[in-house]
């Protein structure tokens, strides 16, 4: 031990910034401690392993990772940003490290970085590595000379503006490898940078005597690497290392260092990956001529990775150096690829060039896999932001993920006038898991809350898949016809009470600054919009409103009564369960009492909203102290005792998940197996662009399209034999996107509005009526068959339909303006 004490301290006295505190060297010490009981634990598995043959060391590790990681193989699109090739350390294989004449500049410059990231961007990538040598301004006056001409004392202080440069003018996320770093240095890139890593390379210590690989490079020491590594854990970065393997350690020495970066994951959680990377001889290197190992090594060695690393921790074996067999390296239980760049070359191995995408995609494909695109950050840190990542990145991450945490990959969410992604070709690259859970499905099975999941989680052509079902199950419950009702919306108030964080339609003082004043509608202007509806062939009148502390339950009974009087031949669809439950509670009387009250004075049916998602955790999210999960199925329950019927909905896209999704399709389909009292499914893809939430980047950006294509597709799978009618939104698709999702799954396209006001709130902008001839339109379009409904899926009467078909022009609405009493209520 005292000899290791004085290996460390002279190491350290090599340093001319102080890179390491001593609260690193007690960790050092305590690592150091567990040296011997690794090596017992390497010796047990590399006799474990002994016997066993290639192939059956590859298959376990190759079902393992299957087991983890399903079918998904993971890369991340990327920009490699090489800050400075400067370094005080000179390592035996390495080309990366350049002498300063051997480079146009010590530093690129802001501009270089910026043009660099920019391309990246518009490249698609969500990815700036950034890659420097270990302190060059240690070593070379040129680099001290640079950075003060720029204004920074160390290479560190010009990392941090740098990547905060990036974030901010070109929307990419920092992953930095800077060497190894002080805890007051990580501190300040954490809050600059997405995630961080550093190779730990070997535990072996001869390596950095003379002769070895890593004489004359200090900062190798694998005690001081692990003590970063452990900071790392400490400071909750997603952290990236891995063992580089050929450079003259041992198998025994290799299982040695990935047993120490297990226990560090074990200790902090924090280790996203572990690369296994093969070394590589290069002219101009004191190694260019050592043996290379070759593919078997390799496959051992991963496959020992991830036979020993938890189950969480990605393993990675860069494709881009195994050449034309890189496809092979997947047999030995990889679940990523590492960073891949349309843009720039791996400057740490310029000799060879990166896969292209659909390289590995074919190679995914060839072994029953599918390629799915990450971010820097792992998905599982990508859904606990809180506990990995900075505030101050939380909404740059939200903004670049899809519901399971994985990376966006077209510019396309509801309610924006973009054009849709392409249409998926299909395939038969498709998991027999998946196959037996869709035939179960369409054999009318229930799915359990896994297996609904694993719909969700369906990617590539798994996703062709489930809509081709969906699409045959519809076809074989529903016929080809699909319906919509001519309604009216009437949105009698816009202030609310409570404070709903997806929110942009009510009014408060916490939304006093979105869209619209706030406004109480006069009884004379809801009269004269529900005569104005009836005189436009509408059949139903649609009626829902913020939780006014002004109002009282009687409020609601005389909106009922004035639409009665105004156009007695509407049907009243009103009154979301959360306006049930509010109103029950201002008359002090059961829900049952309050619900037939209501139908006394006119009410017809409910709208299954404010449902948003049936998964108590998300919606205290959403919107705190608002009505439960168990409080919305009371509501609707106890209306459909009654006999009122009602829609149900889901809104989706915002902070939950397919697990979420799965729970609230299992709350509505036991509830409707007890009552029989929904009418259709509505699926409302949550609208971003002015919700509270998302202008404080606390939410994703709705759902992205793929998402969209399953939720539609997957509800009729789940829901087809208890409520037969799927309902696709046009206020939050528009006319393509509602036209697609006819062969998703989907029936029904809902209500005209006349008055959509609550998606245009929140900024989309397809418009406040899609009128009956647009509405067939779209359907006959879809190669389908276009009929007009009532509420309740009845037929309307040809009078009815003639005067939709015929109707002038809205006219102007009078907004009332709010005021704190009103004389007629």
């Amino acid at each position: 031990m005292f000899l290791v004490l004085v290996g460390i301290l002279l190491s350290l006295r090599m340093y001319r910034n102080r890179c390491v505190s001593w609260g690193n060297v007690m960790a050092i010490f305590e690592t150091t401690q567990y040296a011997p009981e690794h090596h017992a634990q390497a010796q047990a598995l590399l006799r474990e392993v002994q016997g066993m043959s290639a192939q059956s060391l590859h298959a376990g590790a190759f079902a393992r990772a299957r087991s983890l990681s399903g079918r998904v193989v993971t890369y991340s699109r990327k920009v490699f940003i090489p800050l400075t090739r400067l370094c005080r350390d000179q390592c035996g294989y390495c080309t990366f490290a350049a002498r300063p004449v051997d480079v146009p500049a010590p530093y690129l410059s802001v501009e270089e970085v910026l043009a660099i990231a920019g391309a990246g961007r518009d490249a698609g990538c969500h990815e700036a590595l950034l890659t420097l040598g270990d302190r060059p301004e240690s070593r070379y006056h040129v680099a001290r000379e640079a950075l003060a001409r720029m204004g920074f004392d160390s290479t560190v202080d010009y990392l941090v503006h740098v990547c905060d440069a990036i974030m901010r003018q070109t929307g990419l996320m920092p992953h930095v490898n800077a060497g190894i770093l002080s805890k007051e240095e990580m501190q300040r890139l954490r809050a600059v940078s997405i995630s961080q890593g550093i190779m730990l390379e070997s535990t072996a210590t001869r390596l950095c005597e003379r002769g070895g690989p890593h004489f004359g490079a200090p900062d190798k020491r694998p005690e001081i690497r692990l003590a970063m590594i452990a900071e790392a854990g400490e400071q909750a970065i997603p952290f990236t290392s891995g063992i580089l393997i050929g450079i003259g350690e041992t198998r025994l020495e290799r299982i040695d260092a990935l047993l120490a970066l297990r226990d560090l994951h074990r200790k902090y959680g924090h280790i996203q990956e572990i690369i296994v990377q093969n070394f590589r001889a290069k002219a101009e290197t004191r190694m260019h001529g050592c043996a290379e190992p070759d593919l078997d090594d390799l496959l051992w060695t991963a496959a020992m990775a991830r036979r020993i690393m938890d189950d969480e921790v990605s393993i990675q074996v860069p494709p881009n150096l195994s050449y034309a067999v890189f496809p092979r390296i997947l047999e030995s239980g990889i679940s990523d690829w590492g960073g891949i760049s349309p843009v720039t070359a791996d400057h740490v191995n310029p000799e060879a060039p990166w896969p292209q995408v659909a390289q590995l995609a074919r190679a995914c494909r060839e072994y029953g896999l599918e390629l799915a695109q990450r971010l820097p950050i792992y998905p599982r840190y990508a859904q606990d932001l809180e506990r990995w990542v900075d505030p101050a990145l939380h909404a740059m991450v939200r903004r670049n993920m899809d519901a399971e945490g994985f990376a966006r990959t077209d510019g396309w969410s509801p309610g924006l006038d973009v054009g849709l992604p392409a249409p998926a070709m299909g395939g038969n690259n498709v998991g027999r898991d998946l196959q037996f859970i869709l035939g179960r499905a369409m054999h009318g099975d229930r799915l359990g809350h896994a297996e609904i999941v694993r719909l969700f989680q369906a990617r590539g052509d798994e996703v062709e898949a489930v809509r081709i079902a969906a699409d045959d199950l519809r076809r074989t419950t529903c016929g080809d016809v699909v319906r919509y009702v001519v309604t009216r919306n009437i949105n009698y108030t816009n202030v609310c009470g409570l404070s709903c964080r997806f929110c942009a339609f009510s009014k408060g003082k916490t939304h006093e600054h979105l869209r619209g004043a706030p406004y109480d509608l006069a009884l004379e202007e809801v009269a004269r919009r529900a005569r104005e509806a009836w005189e436009r062939g509408a059949t139903e009148v649609c009626m829902q409103g913020g939780i006014s502390p002004d109002y009282t339950h009687q409020t609601y009974m005389q909106l009922l009564r004035t639409v009665r009087q105004a156009a007695p031949g509407l049907h009243v669809h009103a009154f979301s369960p959360l306006e049930i439950a509010h109103g029950a509670r201002l008359a002090g009387v059961s829900l049952t009492t309050y619900l037939e009250r209501l139908q006394e004075a006119g009410l017809g049916s409910l709208p299954g909203t404010a449902a948003e998602i049936l998964d108590d955790g998300v919606r205290e999210r959403l919107a705190p102290g608002k009505l439960g999960t168990r409080g919305w199925l009371e509501v609707v329950e106890a209306a459909h005792a009654v006999g009122l019927r009602t829609t149900s909905t889901i809104m989706f896209g915002h902070i939950e998940s397919p697990h979420s999704w799965a729970a609230h399709l299992l709350h509505l389909r036991d509830l409707q197996g007890r009552t029989g009292g929904f009418t259709e499914f509505v699926c409302l893809p949550f609208v971003h662009m002015e919700a509270p939430m998302f202008l404080r980047g606390e939410s994703r950006i709705g759902p992205t399209w793929r998402e969209v294509v399953l939720m539609h597709a997957v509800a009729r799978l789940v829901l087809n034999f208890s409520i037969p009618n799927i309902q696709a939104s046009w206020v939050k698709l528009g006319a393509p996107g509602i036209g697609r999702l006819l062969s998703c799954g989907a029936n029904d396209l809902g209500g005209t509005l006349m008055d959509e006001s609550i998606s245009r709130a929140a900024g989309a902008v397809h418009g406040q009526e899609f009128s009956p001839a647009q509405m067939e339109d779209v359907i006959v379009a879809s190669g389908r068959l276009p009929q007009q409904r009532t509420t309740l899926y009845q037929a309307v009467h040809e009078e009815r339909r003639a005067c939709s078909m015929q109707a002038r022009p809205l006219e102007a609405r009078v907004q009332t303006p709010w005021k704190k009493r009103r004389d007629h209520f």
